[in-house]
């Protein structure tokens, strides 16, 4: 990784930036869409009934480009809708509502058949973790899903890239794959994704990742002018979409409708009939190297809203619209690159408590927050700050840190 800039060489062409993110991203973007023809916009995807499907890397499982997340999944009626009109892939995880997400998707494979719908479900590397805990997570889930075999048995929020390659996590992994219990492998990633996604594709032992990818990325390689050197410190994320692409390791996006806030009324922010969570869409799914974005859709507004943007492209305006709701927020937003966890004197976990406190404001897991944050040490959290302002001077974005974990504190120590 090259050498990080100082504050003060960096603020003034952050600023600049985010000025020129109307002009030179906004420019970018819309010249690399027009130049696509109508049939290489559509050649990596193809259409059946209502939907688009997309090849999920060497996997070769044609999965439907919106997928139904599953932390919380909505009521079987609303699941069962989305699956009628074409979704076809359900992500999910152990944890995810206390087993009752596996034990709803359990339902729906009855339904529907095993063979209409791909189930992905993830396993925790937490406490003393062992092989044995690994093997028995995954066997709990299948219990839960009343089947005999998920399609992608993912790994749970990778942080540590050293994990990936662990001989408890790869002994588990080849145990459960001769038994049967898995097609294919993969993780997700939170944090530390310059790192983890680079190991999962280098490896070579991965099928598919689990991404967080928003509009918030547009910051990445679509500015006409080059601001300073290594605007993320090697943490782009496009740049990962493309690697992984290289070496035919799928790639689904998370975490993709991000907002100062959970889903709310932004009359503002809409485009003629598009809303602003539309519009984020549309850009996520413009990207050829992701085959599915992964979403909740937890009530019929929201299931209308999400599917209602099949088929259709980012217009210019919705484009400029988008990148402005951008430039207003996202100093406010992190990105969770984990700089600022990296270079911590505290080794506080601000990274982690950012990603809490996201769950807190935007989608009113509150429970679920507050209990993340439980799991940290004392030592790991705000109340360890010593006001250095190390986070900050690393931070490729301006967040500002200190103040928003102490916010995270007030809020999830309660």
């Amino acid at each position: 990784m090259k050498n990080m800039k100082s504050t003060s060489d960096l603020l003034p062409g952050r600023r600049r930036f985010m000025r020129n993110i109307l002009f030179g991203a906004f420019s970018a973007s819309l010249a690399s869409a027009r130049h696509l023809s109508g049939d290489e916009k559509q050649s990596y995807r193809l259409k059946k009934g209502q939907m688009f499907y997309r090849r999920l890397g060497r996997t070769n499982l044609l999965i439907s480009e919106i997928s139904l997340g599953g932390s919380p999944l909505p009521t079987m009626p609303i699941i069962y809708q989305a699956i009628e009109r074409g979704v076809n892939y359900i992500d999910s995880s152990h944890a995810y509502s206390n087993g009752n997400s596996e034990r709803k998707i359990g339902k729906v494979l009855k339904e529907f058949g095993r063979d209409n719908v791909y189930v992905a479900t993830k396993f925790h590397l937490r406490g003393n973790w062992s092989e044995e805990s690994i093997i028995s997570s995954v066997n709990g889930s299948l219990r839960r899903l009343d089947t005999d075999y998920m399609d992608v048995c993912l790994i749970h929020g990778v942080a540590d890239e050293k994990h990936l390659t662990d001989e408890r996590v790869v002994g588990a992994f080849e145990k459960l794959k001769k038994q049967g219990k898995y097609r294919f492998r993969g993780l997700s990633c939170h944090t530390n994704h310059h790192k983890v996604v680079k190991e999962a594709v280098d490896c070579g032992y991965y099928d598919m990742i689990q991404l967080a990818f928003n509009v918030f990325d547009i910051q990445e390689g679509e500015d006409a002018e080059e601001v300073y050197d290594d605007y993320l410190g090697q943490s782009g994320i496009r740049r990962l979409l493309t690697l992984a692409k290289s070496k035919d390791v799928g790639i689904n996006a998370m975490k993709i409708l991000k907002v100062a806030g959970k889903r709310q009324n932004l009359e503002k922010h809409r485009t003629g009939g598009t809303t602003i969570y539309q519009a984020m869409l549309k850009w996520v799914l413009e990207n050829k190297n992701i085959a599915s974005a992964v979403i909740e859709m937890l009530t019929w507004e929201q299931l209308e809203e999400d599917l209602g943007v099949i088929g259709k492209s980012l217009s210019e305006m919705e484009r400029k619209n988008l990148f402005r709701y951008v430039a207003e927020n996202s100093e406010d937003y992190c990105h969770m690159c984990g700089e600022c966890q990296a270079n911590c004197p505290s080794r506080i976990k601000t990274t982690s408590i950012l990603r809490y406190l996201t769950y807190y404001e935007s989608y009113e897991k509150i429970g679920m927050a507050k209990k993340a944050y439980s799991r940290l040490k004392q030592a790991q959290t705000a109340v360890a700050c010593q006001d250095c302002g190390e986070c900050e001077r690393v931070c490729p974005y301006g967040v500002s840190i200190r103040k928003r974990i102490r916010e995270a504190h007030t809020v999830l120590s309660c």
